[in-house]
Protein backbone atom coordinates (compact mmCIF):
# COMPACT_ATOMS: atom_id res chain seq x y z
CA UNK A 1 0.00 0.00 0.00
CA UNK A 2 1.19 3.41 -0.86
CA UNK A 3 -0.84 6.60 1.43
CA UNK A 4 -0.92 10.25 -0.08
CA UNK A 5 -0.70 12.17 2.74
CA UNK A 6 -1.84 16.04 2.73
CA UNK A 7 -0.49 18.77 5.00
CA UNK A 8 2.26 16.18 5.71
CA UNK A 9 4.32 19.19 7.10
CA UNK A 10 1.93 19.91 10.16
CA UNK A 11 1.55 18.25 13.70
CA UNK A 12 -0.45 15.20 12.76
CA UNK A 13 0.71 15.17 9.23
CA UNK A 14 4.30 14.67 10.36
CA UNK A 15 3.05 12.06 13.27
CA UNK A 16 1.05 10.17 10.94
CA UNK A 17 4.22 10.22 8.25
CA UNK A 18 6.30 8.67 11.51
CA UNK A 19 3.41 5.80 11.95
CA UNK A 20 3.39 4.58 8.56
CA UNK A 21 6.76 4.81 8.06
CA UNK A 22 6.85 2.37 11.16
CA UNK A 23 4.77 0.52 9.81
CA UNK A 24 6.81 -0.01 6.41
CA UNK A 25 3.79 1.72 4.92
CA UNK A 26 5.20 3.81 1.53
CA UNK A 27 3.85 7.33 1.67
CA UNK A 28 3.91 10.35 -0.62
CA UNK A 29 3.87 13.88 1.30
CA UNK A 30 2.07 16.49 -0.08
CA UNK A 31 3.36 19.91 1.51
CA UNK A 32 2.63 23.91 0.67
CA UNK A 33 5.81 24.78 1.23
CA UNK A 34 9.53 22.68 0.95
CA UNK A 35 10.30 21.42 4.71
CA UNK A 36 12.98 22.81 6.63
CA UNK A 37 13.48 19.33 8.27
CA UNK A 38 13.27 16.26 5.93
CA UNK A 39 10.23 14.13 6.18
CA UNK A 40 9.77 10.69 6.90
CA UNK A 41 8.29 9.96 3.46
CA UNK A 42 9.24 8.26 0.33
CA UNK A 43 8.28 10.58 -1.81
CA UNK A 44 7.91 14.57 -1.18
CA UNK A 45 5.56 16.74 -3.82
CA UNK A 46 5.59 20.58 -2.83
CA UNK A 47 2.36 21.80 -4.00
CA UNK A 48 -1.35 23.01 -3.19
CA UNK A 49 -3.87 20.46 -2.11
CA UNK A 50 -6.51 22.78 -3.81
CA UNK A 51 -4.41 22.47 -7.24
CA UNK A 52 -5.77 19.74 -9.29
CA UNK A 53 -2.29 19.71 -11.31
CA UNK A 54 -0.39 18.93 -7.86
CA UNK A 55 -2.78 16.20 -6.19
CA UNK A 56 -2.51 14.27 -9.28
CA UNK A 57 1.50 14.33 -9.32
CA UNK A 58 1.00 13.45 -5.54
CA UNK A 59 -1.82 10.52 -6.17
CA UNK A 60 0.53 8.59 -8.31
CA UNK A 61 1.02 4.97 -7.34
CA UNK A 62 -0.78 5.91 -4.47
CA UNK A 63 -3.39 3.61 -2.90
CA UNK A 64 -5.36 5.36 -0.42
CA UNK A 65 -5.29 9.16 0.96
CA UNK A 66 -5.12 10.48 4.42
CA UNK A 67 -6.36 14.32 4.38
CA UNK A 68 -5.28 16.23 6.78
CA UNK A 69 -4.79 19.79 4.53
CA UNK A 70 -6.62 22.79 5.91
CA UNK A 71 -6.34 26.17 7.74
CA UNK A 72 -6.88 24.60 11.44
CA UNK A 73 -9.04 27.53 13.28
CA UNK A 74 -11.32 30.85 12.13
CA UNK A 75 -9.26 32.64 14.34
CA UNK A 76 -5.90 34.08 12.21
CA UNK A 77 -7.43 34.30 8.28
CA UNK A 78 -10.33 35.91 7.03
CA UNK A 79 -13.41 33.31 6.78
CA UNK A 80 -13.90 33.66 3.06
CA UNK A 81 -9.98 31.89 2.74
CA UNK A 82 -10.76 29.11 5.58
CA UNK A 83 -13.65 28.31 4.45
CA UNK A 84 -12.68 27.88 0.74
CA UNK A 85 -9.52 26.82 1.52
CA UNK A 86 -10.59 23.84 3.43
CA UNK A 87 -13.56 23.14 1.20
CA UNK A 88 -12.11 23.14 -2.26
CA UNK A 89 -8.99 21.16 -0.84
CA UNK A 90 -11.27 18.70 0.26
CA UNK A 91 -12.84 18.44 -3.14
CA UNK A 92 -10.03 18.36 -5.22
CA UNK A 93 -8.00 15.61 -3.20
CA UNK A 94 -11.19 13.05 -3.09
CA UNK A 95 -12.91 14.39 -6.19
CA UNK A 96 -9.31 13.67 -8.06
CA UNK A 97 -8.95 10.59 -6.11
CA UNK A 98 -11.90 9.01 -6.96
CA UNK A 99 -11.16 9.75 -10.55
CA UNK A 100 -7.97 7.12 -10.87
CA UNK A 101 -9.94 4.75 -8.83
CA UNK A 102 -8.76 5.28 -5.48
CA UNK A 103 -10.86 3.29 -3.08
CA UNK A 104 -9.97 4.90 0.42
CA UNK A 105 -9.68 7.67 2.33
CA UNK A 106 -9.53 9.47 5.72
CA UNK A 107 -10.42 13.10 6.34
CA UNK A 108 -9.63 15.32 9.13
CA UNK A 109 -12.85 16.99 10.15
CA UNK A 110 -13.49 18.40 13.63
CA UNK A 111 -15.14 18.63 16.98
CA UNK A 112 -15.58 22.21 16.43
CA UNK A 113 -18.43 21.25 14.08
CA UNK A 114 -20.67 20.95 16.67
CA UNK A 115 -20.47 25.07 17.41
CA UNK A 116 -19.24 25.46 20.38
CA UNK A 117 -15.36 25.90 20.42
CA UNK A 118 -15.65 29.29 18.09
CA UNK A 119 -19.21 30.38 18.26
CA UNK A 120 -19.99 34.61 18.97
CA UNK A 121 -21.78 33.42 22.40
CA UNK A 122 -22.24 30.79 24.33
CA UNK A 123 -24.20 27.91 23.32
CA UNK A 124 -26.01 25.31 25.33
CA UNK A 125 -25.53 21.38 24.44
CA UNK A 126 -28.42 19.66 23.60
CA UNK A 127 -27.71 16.88 25.31
CA UNK A 128 -24.50 14.23 26.33
CA UNK A 129 -22.37 12.14 25.19
CA UNK A 130 -22.04 14.42 22.23
CA UNK A 131 -22.37 12.41 19.24
CA UNK A 132 -22.40 12.44 15.13
CA UNK A 133 -26.37 12.84 15.90
CA UNK A 134 -25.89 15.75 17.50
CA UNK A 135 -28.11 19.11 15.94
CA UNK A 136 -24.94 21.13 14.55
CA UNK A 137 -25.07 24.57 15.56
CA UNK A 138 -22.26 26.59 13.46
CA UNK A 139 -21.55 29.85 13.08
CA UNK A 140 -18.08 30.14 12.16
CA UNK A 141 -16.35 29.73 8.66
CA UNK A 142 -14.24 26.87 10.25
CA UNK A 143 -16.77 24.64 11.29
CA UNK A 144 -18.79 25.02 8.12
CA UNK A 145 -15.89 24.21 5.96
CA UNK A 146 -15.78 20.87 8.22
CA UNK A 147 -19.36 20.31 7.40
CA UNK A 148 -19.32 20.55 3.86
CA UNK A 149 -16.12 18.50 4.10
CA UNK A 150 -18.25 15.57 5.46
CA UNK A 151 -20.57 16.53 2.57
CA UNK A 152 -18.00 16.05 -0.19
CA UNK A 153 -17.37 12.89 1.14
CA UNK A 154 -20.83 11.79 1.08
CA UNK A 155 -20.59 12.97 -2.66
CA UNK A 156 -17.60 11.07 -3.61
CA UNK A 157 -18.59 8.09 -1.98
CA UNK A 158 -22.12 7.85 -4.09
CA UNK A 159 -19.99 9.25 -7.42
CA UNK A 160 -17.09 6.76 -6.67
CA UNK A 161 -18.17 4.34 -4.44
CA UNK A 162 -15.14 4.99 -2.35
CA UNK A 163 -15.17 4.23 1.07
CA UNK A 164 -14.37 7.52 3.50
CA UNK A 165 -14.23 8.33 6.93
CA UNK A 166 -14.88 11.70 8.58
CA UNK A 167 -12.84 12.40 12.10
CA UNK A 168 -14.10 14.51 14.25
CA UNK A 169 -10.80 15.53 16.06
CA UNK A 170 -10.40 17.70 18.91
CA UNK A 171 -7.76 19.72 20.19
CA UNK A 172 -4.71 17.89 19.58
CA UNK A 173 -0.98 18.17 20.32
CA UNK A 174 2.25 16.84 22.01
CA UNK A 175 3.35 15.76 25.56
CA UNK A 176 5.99 18.11 24.95
CA UNK A 177 3.90 21.61 23.53
CA UNK A 178 0.74 21.69 23.34
CA UNK A 179 -1.04 19.22 25.88
CA UNK A 180 1.21 20.02 28.76
CA UNK A 181 0.57 23.73 28.38
CA UNK A 182 -3.61 22.94 28.03
CA UNK A 183 -3.77 20.44 30.93
CA UNK A 184 -1.82 23.27 33.19
CA UNK A 185 -4.26 25.72 31.85
CA UNK A 186 -7.26 23.72 32.44
CA UNK A 187 -6.24 23.19 36.33
CA UNK A 188 -6.46 26.86 36.46
CA UNK A 189 -8.96 27.61 34.82
CA UNK A 190 -11.36 25.00 33.92
CA UNK A 191 -14.03 26.72 32.49
CA UNK A 192 -11.75 27.38 29.36
CA UNK A 193 -12.47 24.01 28.36
CA UNK A 194 -16.44 23.64 28.58
CA UNK A 195 -16.72 24.10 25.03
CA UNK A 196 -14.40 21.51 24.20
CA UNK A 197 -15.74 18.63 26.98
CA UNK A 198 -12.44 19.00 28.32
CA UNK A 199 -11.72 16.69 25.51
CA UNK A 200 -8.11 16.27 23.70
CA UNK A 201 -6.05 13.49 21.69
CA UNK A 202 -2.14 13.13 21.69
CA UNK A 203 -1.29 13.57 17.82
CA UNK A 204 0.08 10.04 17.31
CA UNK A 205 -3.11 8.74 18.33
CA UNK A 206 -4.97 11.30 15.78
CA UNK A 207 -2.11 9.62 13.39
CA UNK A 208 -3.42 6.00 14.39
CA UNK A 209 -6.68 6.94 14.48
CA UNK A 210 -6.19 8.18 10.61
CA UNK A 211 -4.62 5.37 9.62
CA UNK A 212 -7.38 3.06 10.88
CA UNK A 213 -9.98 4.96 9.59
CA UNK A 214 -8.60 3.67 5.64
CA UNK A 215 -10.41 0.62 6.73
CA UNK A 216 -13.55 0.71 8.42
CA UNK A 217 -15.64 -2.58 9.32
CA UNK A 218 -18.55 -1.42 6.79
CA UNK A 219 -18.48 0.22 3.15
CA UNK A 220 -19.67 4.01 2.69
CA UNK A 221 -18.95 6.80 4.58
CA UNK A 222 -18.92 7.46 7.51
CA UNK A 223 -18.36 10.74 10.84
CA UNK A 224 -16.79 9.70 13.98
CA UNK A 225 -15.69 11.29 16.75
CA UNK A 226 -12.35 10.35 18.64
CA UNK A 227 -10.63 11.23 21.66
CA UNK A 228 -9.03 10.33 24.23
CA UNK A 229 -11.31 8.30 27.23
CA UNK A 230 -10.35 10.53 29.98
CA UNK A 231 -11.17 14.48 30.11
CA UNK A 232 -7.83 16.84 29.84
CA UNK A 233 -8.85 18.18 33.19
CA UNK A 234 -7.99 17.26 36.57
CA UNK A 235 -11.45 16.92 38.14
CA UNK A 236 -14.59 14.55 38.11
CA UNK A 237 -16.39 14.72 34.81
CA UNK A 238 -19.69 14.91 36.65
CA UNK A 239 -18.23 18.35 38.72
CA UNK A 240 -17.40 19.67 35.58
CA UNK A 241 -20.89 19.24 33.74
CA UNK A 242 -22.85 20.17 36.99
CA UNK A 243 -20.63 23.47 37.23
CA UNK A 244 -20.65 24.21 33.78
CA UNK A 245 -23.13 22.54 31.64
CA UNK A 246 -25.80 22.88 34.35
CA UNK A 247 -28.84 20.78 32.93
CA UNK A 248 -28.05 19.30 30.21
CA UNK A 249 -29.55 15.95 29.42
CA UNK A 250 -26.98 13.37 30.27
CA UNK A 251 -26.14 9.89 31.99
CA UNK A 252 -23.68 9.47 34.71
CA UNK A 253 -19.65 9.90 33.85
CA UNK A 254 -17.54 8.05 36.24
CA UNK A 255 -14.32 9.22 37.18
CA UNK A 256 -12.55 11.65 34.63
CA UNK A 257 -14.68 10.09 31.42
CA UNK A 258 -14.32 12.21 28.37
CA UNK A 259 -18.53 13.06 27.33
CA UNK A 260 -18.32 12.20 24.25
CA UNK A 261 -19.37 8.80 22.29
CA UNK A 262 -16.42 7.06 21.09
CA UNK A 263 -17.76 3.21 20.88
CA UNK A 264 -18.25 4.09 17.17
CA UNK A 265 -15.34 4.70 16.61
CA UNK A 266 -13.74 1.34 18.65
CA UNK A 267 -16.69 -1.06 16.61
CA UNK A 268 -15.75 0.76 13.15
CA UNK A 269 -12.18 1.45 12.70
CA UNK A 270 -11.05 -0.50 16.02
CA UNK A 271 -9.61 2.86 17.59
CA UNK A 272 -9.25 3.40 21.21
CA UNK A 273 -6.26 6.39 22.42
CA UNK A 274 -3.49 4.69 23.30
CA UNK A 275 -1.43 7.70 24.70
CA UNK A 276 -3.26 9.50 27.39
CA UNK A 277 -1.43 12.21 29.31
CA UNK A 278 -0.43 11.83 32.88
CA UNK A 279 -3.16 13.45 34.65
CA UNK A 280 -2.47 13.96 38.75
CA UNK A 281 -6.27 14.47 40.08
CA UNK A 282 -7.03 17.42 42.13
CA UNK A 283 -10.01 17.65 44.61
CA UNK A 284 -13.04 19.89 44.10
Amino acid sequence: MRVLVTGAAGMIGRATLELLAAESIAATALVLEEPDEPLPATEVVVGDARDVEAVARALRDCDAVIHLAAIPSPLVDPPEDVFGCNTLATFTVLDQAGQVGISRAAIASSYAICGLPFAPRQLTIPYLPMDAALPLQIMDAYALSKRVDEQTAEMVTARYGMDIVALRLPFVGTVEGRLTARAEELAEHPERGLNDLWSYLDARDAARAMLAALSPADPGAHVLYVAAEETLAPYPTEWLLQRFHPGVPRPEFPGRTTPIDLAPARDLIGFTASHPMPIEERPV
